[in-house]
């Protein structure tokens, strides 16, 4: 996974495969520092932001999708991390079709900043 260390010593990004910010993820935040508390809120959220009203909390545990560990059930099927692991790429920032893939647009047009980190890669 590309971890960006900001001055402090500390981790300001963690960026997956279509450039999203693992590190700002409450699903992520809340596996990794194993706060049951903040994955009960976060899936009360994604519920009804998402329309998923089935979501167990075991299928939102996300250590992230280039790391080892847990994926919650959208990052395991994901399409996107599917296509560049076929590519042998780390995330989509060395596709040729990074700016034209259907693929990815939607994340792109939903966020912006997943772009803008994909490109702060090369």
């Amino acid at each position: 996974m590309k971890v960006v260390i900001n001055s402090d010593n500390k981790v300001e990004k963690i960026i997956a495969c279509c450039g999203l910010d693992c590190s700002k993820c409450d699903a992520h935040i809340a596996t990794v520092t194993n706060d049951n508390e903040l994955l009960i809120k976060t899936i009360e959220k994604w519920k009804a932001h998402y329309n998923i009203p089935d979501i167990a909390p075991e299928q939102l545990k996300c250590t992230g999708c280039r790391e080892e560990g847990i994926k919650m059930i959208h990052c395991s099927q994901c399409g996107i991390r599917n296509c560049a692991a076929a590519k042998g790429l780390q995330t989509c920032a060395g596709c040729e079709l990074l700016e034209k893939c259907n693929l990815i647009e939607k994340i792109h047009n939903y966020d912006p900043t997943a772009l803008a980190n994909l490109k702060s890669l090369n």
